[in-house]
């Protein structure tokens, strides 16, 4: 019959507090994200940015013959216009949504913008929007769309909660947790000798104020943060499944875990995202212990049943991703695994992993200019800052995560590669040259406000923590390796050269 409904719940099984924490916690996560893009990508993606956008979907189109096979590709709104002022727009207009959801409005229709508006800027974002935790938002925004309410966008809705979505969301952690864990085990053997954590916190892209107090605890604690985190990744995702008081527990451990990783380093949004889904452990039951009486009251559901077009739907999403499953899965248990990678271009059902290696050293890339005659070694070679990443050894570390600096974790990475890797690291000292401001905005502050440097260089060194109780109040001490980048001005025709094999802008 058109009005049959069907019963989804037991009594103390409802989820309307789940959902309620979950989207909102979800539009925190996209509230910074949008504002990361909002500041971030002229600089990094715009008509004069480091990786300009127009030139990527030249490149794109040549390579596949048409924009319409582009976006089939490569799905972006920004095939239509990408301009400047195009990258605006949809990022504030992301970062408004997402506020609206925050505040505790959000349906299925804000949701659906929030997640093509934000994987059109991962489709797009180039070198800057690689990380796993880009393609985890895409995942987590798209389920997200059939667990909010349709239309109802209020605060303490009281259509039911779809039950089958709230299991799909503990799949997506049970992927992640287990993926980390297995990358683990496969990549590194400071992970199975439990050692990793002896460098881990020194060796992060960006360090927090408390990262040399977790580095410099006794190495039994580091050595038993690594059985922790093997805990939580490798057993505790198991019972994610299970009853309630199992997954309540197994829930807890996660919740845990991740706030340690939240007190220890700033990994840009990954540890707050994963908490997304980690709050869907929980039912209503744990949640009414917490929050007051008259909190409760306003969460219960008019019924709990649910019509058939929504019981459709989300059997319907549950075979899609079961469907898109296979490869990640297959992935998850080969001998071969990679990570965070994507298999269908709507990134809707991916791989993880976190950490499969850990650095036994920090290594950083410093640009450096002058205004000598000359660049000899003795010129007076001032330091361009970063944001994140330790420039002066004695600044402390900032407090940064959830927000993403996009420049600083790649530059974190090419400091374990070349320039030949990184080739925008050409077009950044070009513009370092020329003072450009959009440029200078990537770093802290500008060593020459008045007029740009003669010549740029980069150099390479190995830092690590001071010990606290240091008289000179360092945070930091390093020693130069090598040169990273040769010295160069504008006159050098290698970097007019460089500029043109790579289509960027000269004037």
């Amino acid at each position: 019959m058109a009005t049959e409904t069907v019963e989804i719940q037991r009594s103390g099984s409802t989820y309307q507090i789940t959902r309620f924490i979950l989207l909102r916690l979800l539009g925190i996560v996209y509230a910074v994200a949008f504002l990361v893009a909002a500041q971030q990508l002229i600089p990094l993606i715009g008509s004069h940015g480091l990786l300009p956008v127009d030139l990527f979907f030249q490149r794109v189109h040549d390579a596949l013959g048409s924009d319409w096979t582009g976006f089939l590709k490569v799905p972006s709104i920004f095939w239509i216009d990408h301009s400047d002022t195009a990258l605006l727009v949809v990022s504030w207009t992301g970062f408004a949504l997402a506020c609206i959801v925050v505040a505790g409005f959000g349906n299925s229709i804000i949701f659906a913008v929030l997640w093509f508006l934000y994987l059109s800027t991962v489709h797009v974002g180039q070198d800057w929007y690689g990380y796993g935790w880009e393609s985890q938002l895409c995942e987590t925004g798209f389920l997200a769309i059939f667990l909010a309410p349709f239309l109802d966008p209020r605060p303490f809705s009281k259509s039911p909660v779809p039950v089958p979505v709230i299991w799909l969301f503990r799949w997506l952690l049970f992927r992640l947790l287990v993926g980390a864990a297995l990358i683990k085990l496969r990549g590194d053997s400071c992970w199975r000798d439990l050692t990793a954590l002896y460098y881990y916190f020194e060796t992060q892209p960006c360090p927090n104020p408390l990262s040399r107090w977790f580095h410099f605890l006794p190495k039994p604690i580091l050595q038993f943060g690594v059985l922790f985190n093997f805990l939580a990744e490798l057993i505790a995702p198991w019972f994610i499944f299970w009853p309630r008081i199992a997954r309540h527990i197994a829930g807890t451990i996660i919740a845990l875990f991740f706030g340690a990783l939240i007190f220890s380093g700033n990994l840009s949004f990954l540890d707050w995202l994963t908490l997304v889904p980690v709050v869907a452990c929980f039912d209503d039951s744990f949640w009414r212990r917490l929050l007051p009486r008259r909190w409760i009251e306003r969460f219960t559901p008019v019924s709990l049943r649910w019509g058939i077009p929504r019981l459709v739907i989300s059997w319907l999403l549950v075979c899609v991703v079961g469907a898109l499953s296979i490869r990640p899965v297959l992935n998850l248990i080969g001998e071969h695994q990679i990570m965070n990678t994507s298999f269908d271009p709507f990134e809707l059902v991916n791989t993880y992993g976190a950490f499969g290696s850990i650095g036994r050293e920090q290594y950083v890339v410093v640009f450096e200019g002058t205004d000598a005659e000359l660049p000899y070694s003795d010129a007076d070679w001032k330091e361009y800052p970063y944001r994140g990443v330790p420039v002066n050894l004695k600044q402390m570390p900032p407090i940064v995560a959830p927000y993403q600096l996009h420049f600083d974790w790649q530059m974190w990475f090419a400091a374990m590669g070349t320039i030949n890797e990184y080739p925008w690291t050409i077009h950044l000292v070009w513009k370092l040259l020329h003072n450009d401001p959009l440029a200078l905005q990537l770093f802290a502050s500008n060593p020459f406000p008045d007029h740009p440097p003669r010549y740029i260089r980069a150099v390479w060194y190995k830092y690590k923590f001071a010990p606290p109780e240091n008289s000179e109040g360092r945070w930091w001490e390093r020693e130069k390796v090598g040169d990273w980048f040769p010295v160069i001005s504008l006159d050098d025709r290698r970097l007019a050269h460089w500029m043109e094999l790579e289509g960027w802008k000269t004037e």
